[in-house]
């Protein structure tokens, strides 16, 4: 991550939002580790497994919905980059090319 000032750079994001795939308790457990908030949804049998172990279930994890609303916009960008073949498939073979291809669909996109 750039730094604005001076000094080291971030190397850990501030804030994580993951999709029910991410929802594990090591990954949970990783995160808070490192000091990294996140937002990620329960998956139903995790819930269903919290509420059979009544109070020994503990409690379920911080959610917030108005956050998690934010992830749809970064899913549609990448849906809508990944209509392009040679994006989807990465035919390119340097990151500088890649890269460039990338910059070339976003301006053809929102333009």
């Amino acid at each position: 991550m750039p730094r604005t000032g001076p000094g080291r750079p971030r190397i850990r994001p501030a804030h994580v939002l993951g999709d029910k795939g991410y929802s594990s308790k090591a990954i949970r457990t990783w995160l808070r580790r490192r000091g990294i908030a996140h937002t990620i949804p329960e998956r139903a049998d995790q819930i269903r497994n919290r509420i059979r172990r009544g109070s020994h279930g503990g409690r379920p994890p911080a959610f917030n919905k108005q956050l998690y609303k934010q992830r749809n916009v970064i899913e549609r960008c990448f849906n809508r980059l990944k209509q392009w073949r040679g994006i989807a498939t990465r035919y390119d073979k340097t990151a500088e090319s890649y890269q460039a291809a990338i910059t070339l669909a976003s301006l053809l996109m929102w333009a």
